[in-house]
């Protein structure tokens, strides 16, 4: 007699939207356990409910402020509580805004960061010390191709994405030493999620993800995938290597165009009085998995 496999759990942050909805939806339809955790506890009940009619093993939603570290404590101890082990992580939340540097307000500036940064570095840790405790686990964090280079009018995210970028690293080679544990870092380019609507904008503008974009669903499947099949990075975007290249091997030129580009192709026309999107607060109404720019490369 076979002895029936127990379903695999996986925490997801970010999993409101975007990505994080998408990768939810990918394991789900696998029949995963799911942990969703994210700031917006009636989009966490709206994945909740596609997770469960997608067959998921079965689903715990916990509203969870990623800065916060007494809040991804208590998380980890639910989703332990609930199904006794978890054995792979999906960080997928982050926050963005737009502006030229001196008009970003401070606190918009801190919180973004303390988002993108602080907020991977608390599940970073309790994902450890969990995968430590039980002498295994995956752990997958979302980045960006702009933990490599950089782009005008985003200096929160750039600098919170080269940060992430540092401390995935340094993690990978402390884990080295470890035995059963692995961790992925995923970085993707333009990618069609809410992301960009929800983003903050200090510019006059909206932000818009840059061509090539992927789809959601894409990213969620290549983050899924480093569940199983660890890598030190892995690029999702065509273009990616090439606008590295020209930042690291060809810094005026980059310089010269990264401004015409950013305002041609990473923002809308529309005009756009200045705001901090979600950065503070979750906007429920705009999250979703996907936005509203096209699937130009699936």
């Amino acid at each position: 007699m076979t002895t029936p496999v127990e379903p695999r759990t996986v925490l997801i942050t970010g999993a409101s939207s975007g990505i994080g909805r998408a990768a939810a939806h990918l394991l789900a339809d696998r029949g995963a356990q799911l942990v969703l955790a994210a700031r917006s506890a009636e989009s966490l009940e709206q994945a909740q409910q596609e997770c469960v009619a997608r067959g998921a093993g079965g689903v715990l939603v916990v509203s969870t402020d990623v800065v916060d570290a007494s809040a991804v404590e208590s998380l980890f101890s639910r989703a332990f509580s609930e199904f006794g082990s978890v054995n792979g992580v999906v960080h997928a939340a982050a926050v963005l805004a737009y502006g030229q540097f001196v008009d970003v307000p401070p606190a918009v500036f801190d919180r973004t960061l303390a988002t993108n940064i602080t907020g991977t570095a608390n599940v970073a840790r309790e994902a450890l010390r969990h995968f430590q405790d039980q002498e295994g686990g995956s752990l997958v964090v979302v980045g960006s191709v702009l933990s490599k280079m950089t782009a005008p009018f985003m200096s929160p995210y750039c600098t919170s994405k080269w940060a992430v970028q540092g401390l995935v690293r340094t993690l990978q080679i402390e884990a080295r030493g470890v035995p059963g544990i692995d961790i992925s870092l995923v970085s993707p380019g333009g990618v069609n999620t809410p992301i960009y609507d929800q983003a903050g904008t200090y510019s006059g503008h909206p932000g818009r993800p840059p061509p090539p974009v992927y789809s959601p669903e894409r990213v969620a499947a290549r983050a899924v995938q480093a569940l199983d099949r660890p890598q030190r990075d892995l690029n999702v975007g065509i273009a990616n290597p090439l606008m590295v290249f020209g930042f690291r091997a060809l810094p005026g030129v980059f310089d010269v165009l990264a401004g015409p580009m950013m305002r041609l192709l990473g923002q809308g026309r529309a005009a756009v009085g200045p705001n901090p999107g979600n950065v503070h607060e979750p906007v429920p109404d705009l999250e979703g998995v996907r936005g509203r720019w096209p699937r130009l490369w699936g």
